[in-house]
């Protein structure tokens, strides 16, 4: 199985630069991933960084270190909590529905019609899933990050009073680094690589008719996940070690 999804990955990205290039198509996957996921990664980015700040604020009264919620949740929210509750959101959404929807016509024969008129399945299905993917959900996680903020600082400043509002967004902007950044901007990246690959090779192997379907859909969504808190660990640690 692994070998099949390494050559699948290998075929959808060598179609990145092979024609016929659709492009009518990546640009219907990038509004249905794109903006179709817009709604649900603003609201888990806010309430992130809301329990993010909530949470650290008694172990911060504590060490009378209040004035630091800003750096920590601005970290926190760049580094891992964006990046990764993104991916998840957009795997639930978005790779259960590429494994369901390539899975069902595989199961009516479509995808078999359209090798016999000549098209390439993985040219046509899989490389503008995995385009769209890799291009919406960085972004995705830039707007789930600074909602993120917004919601820590609603929780730090008007709720609690943790800190002023200028000193809270001062010291969650200057306490990022490059490597931060970078950090949290490759994850998503790999992230949607991967949860497309994932949806797509689920439902390009799905058997079985509807039961087939809805295996193929609740596999796609356990390994996507699966995937992406393996992924970040790794990531993470090699970025620590830069």
């Amino acid at each position: 199985m692994f070998q099949e999804f390494v050559l699948l990955s290998l075929r959808a990205i060598r179609g990145i630069f092979q024609q016929p290039h659709y492009w009518d198509d990546v640009f219907v996957q990038m509004d249905l991933i794109g903006i179709g996921s817009l709604p649900v990664a603003l609201l888990t980015g806010f309430f992130s960084g809301a329990v993010l700040a909530l949470q650290m604020s008694r172990a911060l009264q504590t060490y009378g270190a209040t004035s630091s919620v800003g750096q920590l949740v601005s970290i926190s929210q760049v580094r891992e909590m964006g990046p990764v509750l993104t991916a998840i959101m957009v795997a639930g959404r978005n790779s259960t529905g590429m494994a369901s929807e390539i899975g069902s016509m595989k199961v009516t024969e479509q995808i078999d019609a359209m090798r016999a008129l000549g098209t390439d399945p993985v040219l046509k299905l899989v490389t503008p899933r995995l385009i769209a993917t890799a291009v919406t959900v960085p972004l995705l996680t830039i707007l789930a990050d600074f909602v993120g903020l917004v919601g820590g600082w609603l929780v730090a400043c008007p709720m609690l009073s943790l800190t002023t509002d200028s000193h809270y967004w001062i010291s969650a902007w200057r306490i990022l680094e490059y490597n931060d950044l970078a950090q949290g901007l490759v994850k998503p990246f790999v992230f949607a690589v991967v949860l497309s690959l994932v949806g797509c090779f689920y439902g390009m192997r799905t058997e079985g008719g509807t039961q087939g379907v809805g295996r193929a859909t609740t596999q796609a969504m356990v390994v996507a996940s699966v995937w992406i808190v393996v992924l970040t660990f790794f990531i993470g640690r090699i970025f620590v070690s830069l």
